[in-house]
């Protein structure tokens, strides 16, 4: 069975609906698991259906403007407006490549809210784990938050001590420094169109 606790990671924290507000970090990841296995359970739906619903919600959780400047760290600044934007829209697409595939492997996880702490910067940690039942060990997963104006916003998501962020990092600079920034989107954008990570599978977390 493919890993759920790399799409728990992209999605448990992205599906709090538009027009509510959650009033603290904790209240923020739990009420969004909710709703994520609320569309994980659905029998309605199929799995095209769940990637697209979750995508969506998704691109609006996501403060993808600090996940790129983290994860391309120094390589930010030498990078054009138009460089930097067609980086975020592949990446945008690419997380969905990554963990999107696995949404048949959801077996009625749940999600349980372990502790939570604040950060440097204002920034807001909330520690959680996939409760697996007997036949399997629990995943823990740390959501990073910031609050950007009146939200909070998702910047990194840490499974089982692996950092989406710093899992992206190592892999993009080795590429750009092979290969160039240009070449670095180029192969972005063809790892996307045919479905295909750049981060081998046995390193997106546990299964």
């Amino acid at each position: 069975m493919k890993a759920l606790a790399p799409l728990l990671s992209f999605a448990v924290v992205l599906s709090l609906c538009a027009t509510a507000r959650a009033e603290s970090p904790r209240d923020f990841v739990q009420e969004t698991a909710n709703e994520v296995l609320v569309v994980l359970k659905n029998p309605a739906l199929d799995s095209d259906s769940k990637v697209a619903a979750v995508e969506q919600i998704a691109y609006a959780r996501f403060d993808f403007d600090t996940i790129s400047r983290l994860v391309l760290a120094r390589n930010f600044r030498k990078m054009s407006p138009e460089q930097r934007e067609r980086f975020t829209r592949e990446f945008k697409k690419h997380l969905s490549v990554t963990y999107g595939k696995n949404v048949d492997s959801y077996a009625n996880e749940t999600i349980e809210i372990t502790g939570d702490r604040e950060e440097p910067r204002g920034d807001w940690t909330v520690q959680s784990k996939i409760v697996r039942g007997s036949a399997a060990e629990d995943i823990l997963v740390d959501y990073r938050l910031r609050r950007i104006g009146d939200d909070w916003r998702v910047i990194d998501v840490v499974v089982e001590r692996i950092s989406l962020v710093s899992n992206f990092r190592s892999q993009l600079q080795e590429i750009i420094s092979r290969d160039g920034v240009d070449a670095m989107l180029v192969m972005l954008a063809d790892k996307n169109a045919s479905g295909e990570s750049i981060i081998p599978e046995d390193e997106r977390g546990p299964s």
